[in-house]
Order: C-alpha cells, then structure tokens, then sequence
C-alpha cells in the first residue's frame, strides 16, 4: 500500500508535506506582497456569482478575460513543471 501511496503521490507522503509547506509560504507571501487575501478572492467569486445572476448572464463575457487572466499564469507554470520533470 505504501508504494502505491508514494506512486500516486510522486514521492513519500513526508516529502510532498515539507513541499506543500514550502510552496503555501512562497506564494502566501507573494500573495500578501501583491495584495491578495483570501477573502478578498472569495469576495471576489460570490460577487462575480450574483452580478451573474442579476445581470440575466451578461457577465458571461468576462468569463474569457478571466480564462485569458487564468491561462498567463497556468500555461508557463505547466510548461515550466514539463520541462523539469522531462529531465529525470
């Protein structure tokens, strides 16, 4: 069982804590840097939520600025964990 654990994972459960940590204080501090709260991001979704609602759905072209938003960040942080991984 453990192995299948350490396959599903990447590694031993200990290490990805000590990972996980690492990166959740790396990008908490960026984050607070930039001034990004939590709270601010929830705000942020229920507001988007209800002026979807309110406005009959014309919100839905925002939906493509935020995937564009969304796609800045995730497209070079996938292709940057490709290229590491593809050098074991």
């Amino acid at each position: 069982m453990s192995d299948g654990v350490n396959r599903f994972l990447g590694d031993t459960p200990l290490r990805i804590v000590v990972k996980l940590l690492i990166l959740s204080v790396a990008l908490g501090f960026v984050m607070s840097v930039l001034g990004l709260y939590p709270d601010d991001i929830l705000r942020a979704v229920r507001d988007f939520i209800v002026n979807l609602w309110e406005t009959g759905f014309q919100a839905l072209g925002r939906v493509g600025d935020y995937l564009v938003l969304g796609a800045v960040i995730v497209i070079p942080v996938f292709i940057l964990i490709r290229i590491l991984s593809y050098r074991r």
